[in-house]
This record gives C-alpha cells, structure tokens and sequence, in this order.
C-alpha cells in the first residue's frame, strides 16, 4: 500500500516571487449600532500584521521548515518596513526590492464577532520599470543556485506586467527547475512554460469556459490549456469539490475535499500552491503533492483569516488520516493483525476477492450479501498486474489504489487489501475466514479456496448477480456511444 507522506521540508529550498502585501487586521466585537449612520460599532480588542499575497506563499513555505526565499516590491514607506521586519521574524529571506515611487499594498481587514465587515485597501498597480525589473531578475539569478523550486504569485499587481515571468520561466527550465504558478487575469501567455499552474475553478473557467458540472468537459479543457501554454501539470483548485490534477500523459485525478467546517477560504490557494511545490520540490511525484496540498488547504480553511499553514499541523493531519485509512485499506501485515484482533473478539470473518474495475451496482449487491453473511467483510482486490493477466492488456480501467479507495468508502466493506497473485489462495490460507463469498456465476466446485476454508469448517456461499450487469457491458456500452 502506498501512503500519504510528508516528505523532510527542511532540505527543500523554494523561491518565491511576485506581488507582496501588509494584511492587517482588526479584531473586536460588536454590541451595538451607531447613533450616526446605521452602522455597527466595533470594539477593537486586538490588531495583527501579516504578510499577504506572495508574502503569505512564503509564510506558509517558512511555516512548512522549507528554506524560503521571497522576492518582490514594496514601497519604502512604514508597511513597507513592518512587513520587512515581520518576515525576517519568520525566517524568511527578504529580499523586496524598496520603491520610492509605489505604496506597499495594504489590505486592512475589521473583524466583528468572528465575521469580516469591511477591507480597506491601500493599493495602486505600477507597470514595473526596466531599471526595477533587471534588478529583480539579477537578485532571482543569485537566488536560483540553491532552489529545488519556483513559486510565482500573481495578484495583479504589476511585478509580472511585461516579461518578467518569461524570464523567469527560461531561466528555470535551462536548469530543469520546476515553476509553480497562481495565475491572474486571462493573458497566461506570460506563463508560457511553466511547470504547474494552479488557477482555482472561476479562474480556469475565464480562460477556458465550460458548463460547471461537466467532468469531462473540463478535462478537454484542461488538455487544451496544457498543450496550448506548454504546461506539464495544471491543478485546478475546486473549493468544495477539493482540486483537479492534470497532465501530460496522465490520466486525470480529482481529488476530493478534505471534509471541514469553513471558517474562511481566503489564502487557501496560498497554501496549495506552496505545498505542492514543497512536496514537489522535496521528491514526491505531483499526485502525491497535490493530495497533501488538498489536505493542507483542508486545515487552514478551517481558521478565520488568512493563516498559514504549519508542518506539525499538516503531519498531525496525514497521520490522523493514514489512521483513518488503515482501517481499510492496508497491506498483508496489518490485515494479519486485525483479522486476529477480531477472531479474538469473537467476529465471524467473511471473505470475497475480485477485480471490481469500474464499480457499479453489481458489485455493491455483492459487497452488501457478503457482509450479511458474517460481522466483518474483508475484500482481496486484484492487482493492475494480476487483472492485466487475468482480462488482457487494456485493463484495469481505474488504477489499483483508486479502485481500492472507492472500495473502501463502501460502508459494508471493512478491509481492504492488494493481492498481486492471479488467485487469493495464499490470502485464504493466511487469514483463515469463516465464509468464503463468490458470484452466482460460479459453482461450488469452482470457487478457489473451498475445499481449504471447508476443511476448518466455514462455508463457501454464491450470491446471485444483478442480471445483465457486469463491468464487461459497460464499457462496450460506453464504445457504442462514441
């Protein structure tokens, strides 16, 4: 079994560019409205400074142990220091560029009884001069020796205006950087090249419309948007509906939402962006970054403001969830010992194997009689390899973990284990269960492993098929269609 990891973010050097900002916030409460306009009065009870935009990218980098650099523009006025100063006590490498000319962008943010009421904005756009922007290449070039990878944050503000990130891109690919890219506006022309970009779904839709609830739309979209912007990965961020992998030669991964309570969302694409070129940048393959980035997003929506996330917060999540998991879904020596565990309390063990590429109702009819034949269902699932044997090279249709994941998420299924062989004798052998369950296709006499689970008599039981369903018919119904 291959599990969620959270690689050694301390060896993982990144560098950050692009717009920076001072968030400040005041928090108060409110108990009533004001005698001059009908407005509420708040109380302020405490004021917080935090970088914003790019500067959170790096907060949450610093907040993951990663050796962070961070590189932008920032006004040479008093923001423009506090921010300074609050990233050099976050240990992050500032290395802002001081405007005489451009303010520091400043969001102000009043927050009454847990709920934002009003956001001030101190903030103007700038067309970044050339003066500025071979000064900011010069720094990234110094910079670029020791990254194992590249963030560009784009709010809009004017450090990507021109070509500024073309640059930066070129220069990375020379040296088979990765770039990670938080997308603004609808001219990703700049962001030609890049490794990854991360837009969140109303930003991908901008650039690339499609009806809201068509999967398979957007994957066209999402290929196109690949192959026209010379991508090798695009992550599309979905909020409640988790975030969308995409990429070269790689069949499409939805990844769901981390199930919370959503206090507040702004930030989030801050912190998948981050995480999943932590991950990256630290040796895991982009699906394993882009799930430990969804679980990352999953806990900082559940702060109120915008909050960074921290590496013993997301390595308490994953193992809380590989706990979670492990229930399930685990190899021969886990389900060894809870098999064991439960014959020790008592419980009448129930087992069934199969293929189960692409799951439908057949299946769960199966999966539901077996479970009544006993107290605790445990289900062998062939390996992508033993189906390849088993059914010819054009399946399994869905990969082994995805097919073991869904597996898992049935309530009636209480384990869940691969089995690489082109039979589950030795899984029968090992674990000894006290009912054997097969389809009504079979006969008792064809059932592997009868004689063996009749011998320390249990029972072999055939549960009849949904008529006129199997996975075969589906997919030549799907070849009819097209």
């Amino acid at each position: 079994m291959i599990r969620m990891s959270c690689p050694d973010f301390t060896k993982c050097s990144v560098i950050v560019v692009g717009d920076v900002m001072l968030d400040i916030y005041f928090w108060g409460e409110v108990k009533r409205i004001s005698p001059e306009a009908p407005v509420p009065v708040v109380r302020i009870k405490e004021k917080t400074w935090t970088p914003g935009g790019a500067g959170n990218v790096a907060l949450n980098l610093a907040g993951l142990k990663c050796s962070t650099v961070l590189l932008g523009i920032r006004g040479e006025d008093f923001n423009g220091e506090h921010l300074s100063e609050i990233l050099t006590k976050r240990g992050i490498d500032d290395d802002l560029i001081k405007s005489t000319t451009q303010l520091t962008t400043t969001k102000t943010r009043i927050i009454g009884q847990g709920q934002q009421l009003l956001r001030l904005d101190e903030e103007e756009t700038f067309e970044i001069s050339e003066e500025v922007r071979i000064r900011l290449i010069d720094r990234f070039d110094k910079a670029l020796n020791r990254a194992d990878a590249v963030i560009l944050s784009d709010y809009g503000k004017g450090v990507f205006k021109g070509q500024t990130a073309r640059e930066i891109i070129g220069r990375c690919r020379q040296r088979n950087i990765p770039v990670f890219v938080d997308p603004k506006g609808i001219s990703w022309e700049r962001y030609h090249g890049a490794t990854c970009l991360t837009p969140n779904l109303a930003e991908f839709q901008t650039v690339a419309p499609f009806p809201f609830n068509d999967e398979s739309a957007l994957e066209e979209q999402a290929g196109q948007i690949i192959e026209r912007f010379d991508l090798t990965y695009l992550v599309v961020t979905r909020g409640s509906r988790g975030l969308s992998l995409f990429g070269r030669n790689l069949r499409a991964v939805h990844i769901p939402a981390e199930v919370k309570e959503v206090f507040d969302v702004s930030g989030a694409g801050d912190t998948v962006i981050a995480t999943l070129a932590a991950a990256f940048g630290s040796g895991l393959n982009m699906r394993r970054a882009s799930e430990l980035a969804n679980l990352a997003a999953g806990i900082v929506v559940g702060k109120l403001g915008t909050q960074p996330i921290d590496c013993a917060e997301l390595k308490g999540a994953v193992r809380d969830k590989e706990l979670v998991d492990v229930k399930k879904f685990c190899d021969r020596v886990q389900a060894k010992k809870m098999i064991s565990a439960w014959k020790t309390e008592g419980k009448r063990i129930v087992f069934t194997n199969g293929c189960f590429d692409l799951l439908h109702i057949g299946h769960i009819k199966l999966l539901q009689a077996a479970a009544e034949k006993g107290d605790k269902l445990v289900v062998g699932l062939n390996s992508d390899a033993s189906v390849r044997r088993l059914k010819g090279n054009s399946r399994p249709i869905i990969p082994e973990e995805e097919r073991a994941a869904l597996l898992s998420s049935i309530k009636s299924v209480d384990l869940v284990l691969i089995f690489d062989e082109d039979t589950p004798i030795e899984l029968i052998r090992e674990f000894r269960p006290e009912v054997l369950v097969k389809g009504g296709d079979y006969t008792p006499e064809t059932v592997v492993g009868r004689q063996m689970v009749e011998s320390w008599g249990g029972t072999v039981e055939l549960v009849p098929l949904v008529e006129g369903v199997s996975t075969t018919r589906v997919i030549e119904w799907v070849k009819s269609k097209k």
